[in-house]
């Protein structure tokens, strides 16, 4: 490498602002082990030693030593910045163990140079946790002072440092996991906290100080039943392995008592032991909207997927979109079965308040003496079996979104002044409450009655009437849009079979004709309905079949005894059953059809299982009153 051994200095030397920028490259490294060369050091104080740390490529770092051996090695330039390589000064222990990547003692004129051939010296190379070389510990003496057991205080010292050096890696790790963690729990908008089980506050976020109005030094301080009612029915209900979610509490904040909704989760042990609880605090209006996105009724329906070319539609979808972010109410009038919640689906999708709550209430299928608390809520104690806490009602979870009213004809008149004020005012009051609650809440009413006329009879309220009908859509029956008929069956055709996991049916031409002039006194659900029932049983109702007008389709002979759609499926139904012995897996499976659907038709229809079983039926497949495809 071109060295003499007459050379007194390493040939590479870094000062100023060099040796300043590797001081600072290696700063970790200096101060991890700067307790251990003190360390070292002590043990051989007063004997001529120095000790020397250099990085990984042999650069000295930092030298500390007895003045009088110290100040032969500053006169050979052995100070920070100078490189004790091999490349740069010859074999040295330093130098030489980071070449061979051991500890390694070199003594005398094992030395290249003549300038070290008095001194003996003891380095180890010192290896972050990745195992790479990132410097080495020295202990320089004088030849006959240094011992045997020299070297292993050396390696013992760097085995120290690099110990060291992996724990604060570990540490630096965990800092920053937890700077992470904490990071993402602040950033939720959710008061988050943790206890024991002895109710002793652990760990805060930074939305709980927000939300209870104290902060962290005050909440740490005090115990967690301090801030919620209720706290030991949470724990035990943990501890039995019970789940808490999305319950109503009251929680005492700085400045007033407040309503939120909680969830707790147990924190458990190894052995299956809970060790803490985490709860989850929101805001209970908050919490009800993520509930109704979560389980509630959402909008699916948008203008996009309606099925239609008839001009009069077509104009009408056009005018739905043209109210739909106006925020007076609307009022969709049509017979049953010809889409409104569609159209109240799609006219909410296409508004300003798509991504708040859609909540859909048929006021004709809830008990009249449950329609008040459903739609307006109940307070704690309103009634018997009211639950602990109160209940909101369907008009605060639609707050900033949605709420459509279906069947509003079937409201009872004294609902119908308690939803005037709602309109009126935009507030409700809950059940056996006096507070009056502020909603943001668009209106849509569906009804398949000429309200008008329940006026007249005083069915419905006529103040009520006008209120509603600000904005009103009026959706023609299907027998009007004969042009969409085939569109409808196309549709329905491909998504039902597809739905059903059987081929499509194909339509003769005749039969189309037929379903022209068929009146569809259920409108488009009728249509759907039927259908499904051709992919199923590849016949046809022989009413249907022969359109609704004097015209006749001359497609089958045309029996005395026609039965209905619901004849038909009965039995349809009533065959299947009996084919499976009055097994209802086997039975719904066969009819493409859902447990709770067939044991809905089963009750609709009065049908008796149990003369089924053990049994199967061998029927002629033949059908009265059908219409084969």
């Amino acid at each position: 490498m071109g060295i003499e051994r007459s050379q007194i200095f390493s040939s590479n030397i870094i000062v100023g602002d060099f040796l300043q920028k590797k001081l600072e490259e290696n700063r970790n490294l200096i101060l991890t082990a700067e307790p251990f060369m003190n360390q070292l050091y002590n043990f051989v104080k007063g004997s001529n030693f120095f000790a020397i740390l250099t990085d990984g490529t042999g650069c000295i770092l930092s030298v500390i030593g007895d003045e009088g051996i110290l100040s032969e090695a500053f006169a050979l330039e052995m100070i920070p910045g100078a490189s004790m390589d091999e490349a740069h000064i010859g074999t040295n222990a330093m130098g030489t163990a980071i070449a061979e990547g051991i500890p390694v003692q070199v003594s005398g004129k094992e030395h290249y140079i003549q300038a070290y051939h008095r001194w003996t010296c003891s380095a180890s190379p010192i290896r972050n946790p990745k195992g790479e070389i990132i410097g080495t510990l020295d202990l320089t003496g004088y030849s006959d002072l240094v011992h045997s057991h020299t070297l292993g205080m050396v390696v013992a010292a760097a085995n120290a440092i690099e110990r060291m050096l992996e724990v604060k890696s570990y540490n630096d790790e965990l800092a920053i996991a937890k700077n992470h963690i904490e990071t993402i729990i602040d950033s939720i908008p959710a008061g988050i906290l943790t206890s024991d089980l002895d109710g002793k506050i652990k760990a805060i976020n930074k939305s709980v100080t927000d939300i209870f109005g104290y902060d962290e030094k005050e909440m740490q301080q005090m115990k967690i039943w301090d801030l919620f009612e209720g706290w030991t029915h949470v724990k035990d209900h943990l501890i039995g392995k019970h789940t808490f979610i999305d319950e109503d509490v009251y929680v005492n904040a700085r400045k007033n008592k407040l309503q939120l909704n909680l969830s707790a989760y147990p924190i458990w042990d190894g052995e299956g032991t809970v060790r803490e609880i985490i709860y989850v605090f929101k805001e209970v209006k908050k919490a009800r909207k993520l509930t109704t996105r979560i389980i509630g009724r959402q909008a699916i329906y948008t203008f996009d997927k309606i099925i239609g070319k008839n001009d009069r539609f077509i104009q009408t979808i056009e005018y739905a979109k043209k109210i739909a972010d106006s925020k007076s109410t609307i009022l969709i009038m049509g017979e049953s079965g010809t889409g409104k919640e569609v159209f109240a689906q799609s006219i909410h999708n296409y508004s300003s308040r798509k991504e708040e709550s859609f909540i859909a209430v048929n006021c004709g299928a809830i008990p009249r003496n449950l329609i008040e608390s459903e739609l307006f809520g109940y307070e704690e104690g309103a009634f018997t079996g009211a639950r602990k806490g109160g209940n909101a009602g369907k008009f605060e979870m639609a707050d900033g979104g949605t709420i459509f009213l279906d069947e509003i004809g079937e409201m009872p008149i004294d609902m119908q002044t308690n939803l005037l004020r709602v309109i009126e005012e935009s507030t409700v009051i809950r059940v056996g409450g006096s507070k009056q609650i502020p909603v943001n809440v668009r209106i849509i009413a569906a009804t398949n009655k000429d309200l008008r006329q329940e006026v007249e009879k005083g069915n419905f309220r006529k103040d009520l009437y006008y209120r509603l009908h600000v904005l009103p859509i009026y959706l023609s029956p299907l027998r009007e849009r004969k042009d969409d008929i085939p569109l409808l069956i196309e549709y329905f055709m491909n998504t039902l079979s597809k739905r059903l996991n059987k081929r499509p049916v194909e339509i003769s031409t005749a039969h189309m004709e037929s379903f022209i002039h068929y009146h569809w006194p259920g409108n488009i659900r009728e249509l759907e309905n039927l259908i499904e029932l051709i992919i199923n049983t590849e016949y046809i109702p022989l009413d249907i079949a022969t359109g609704n007008d004097q015209k006749k389709i001359p497609i089958a002979p045309v029996q005395e005894n026609t039965m209905t759609l619901d004849q038909v499926e009965h039995h349809y139904i009533l065959k299947t059953l009996k084919k499976f012995g009055g097994n209802i897996t086997l039975s719904a499976e066969s009819l493409g059809i859902g447990r709770n659907t067939l044991y809905r038709k089963i009750e609709k229809y009065n049908i008796d299982c149990s003369f089924m079983e053990q049994r199967s039926s061998t029927e002629p497949s033949h059908l009265h009153n059908v219409v084969p495809f």
